[in-house]
């Protein structure tokens, strides 16, 4: 690979690390609420106002964000996968009473803390969007390496979540986003998405169902149903957040998602201007290091 290849991966996966927070930020207000009520209360949310359930400042991150930071930290500083550095820093975070803790995530991690479980039991209840939510870092540092995807994939999902439709949910979000960080079609991701709809029928989205919940199916269907029926970054972001329901966690998927296909340039600069500024130069110094770590380009560095 030409160094001005991985440069773009490079550049890609700021724009999905950037892209996350923004959706995480742009649809936390709204988290919870119906497309009815979004429409009655904003017509077409298409800014950051902060405020919802949470009480956020406008530009404020949630528990996506921050588990995604957790993630990328903990591969960075042990310089490669660590499992168990990772359940430290999901520790540390929970302890620093985050404003927001999804209930199957505090319940794996407190399994950790109390017991130094990671690997939480299979539970048929725990098919939440916590552990997709989190994979960026997981599909940034295995670019070129499908199988370490899989398998870096389940061992963080399984931290908290240990559900077989979590499972592929986290997989092929990692697949969509290798493909959008080297550059390939429209075509080639619905492909992608094609091939776990077919291992996995329920995960079908056409039609649209409109039901966007913390269920890891609902937030996968709406996630394709807006990225693949928009053609920009901010329509993506837009049409994801106004249906409501889990609005940050889609919001952040659908960001990343739309963030590495559309790259840096496309993400409306009102928006990231919204996000506090450490944070972005932290999302872009992750990105960058946790991109070389993985085996297509830090081959062609080395």
């Amino acid at each position: 690979m030409a160094e001005r290849t991985a440069s773009d991966i490079i550049s890609r996966a700021r724009a999905a690390f950037i892209g996350l927070a923004v959706g995480d930020a742009l649809g936390a207000p709204v988290e919870f609420m119906t497309r009815g009520e979004i429409s009655e209360k904003y017509g077409v949310l298409e800014e950051m106002v902060g405020g919802g359930w949470l009480r956020l400042k406008p530009g404020q991150v949630t528990d996506d964000t921050d588990m995604s930071l957790a993630v990328s930290r903990a591969i960075v500083e042990s310089g490669g996968w660590s499992l168990k550095a990772i359940a430290e820093n999901f520790a540390l975070w929970l302890r620093s009473k985050p404003v927001d803790v999804g209930d199957t995530c505090r319940r794996g991690i407190r399994n950790y803390m109390l017991k130094g479980v990671m690997e939480s039991p299979p539970n048929e209840w725990d098919g939440g969007n916590g552990a997709v939510m989190r994979m960026l870092p997981v599909a940034l540092c295995t670019v070129g390496d499908r199988a370490l995807l899989e398998d870096y994939a389940r061992q963080q999902a399984h931290l908290t979540h240990n559900h077989p439709l979590s499972d592929a949910a986290c997989i092929s979000f990692g697949a969509m986003m290798h493909l959008a960080l080297i550059g390939r079609s429209r075509t080639r991701l619905r492909e992608e998405t094609d091939a776990l709809i077919a291992a996995y029928p329920t995960f079908h989205f056409e039609p649209y169902k409109g039901l966007a919940t913390g269920y890891v199916v609902d937030t996968m269907q709406t996630v394709f149903h807006t990225f693949f029926g928009t053609r920009s970054f901010e329509d993506c972001l837009v049409q994801t957040v106004n249906q409501g329901g889990d609005a940050d966690t889609t919001g952040a998927i659908a960001g990343a998602v739309a963030g590495a296909y559309y790259g840096e340039a496309e993400i409306p600069a009102r928006w990231v201007k919204r996000l506090d500024k450490k944070l972005v130069a932290e999302l872009n110094y992750l990105a960058e290091r946790l991109v070389r770590m993985a085996p297509l380009v830090k081959g062609s560095l080395d």
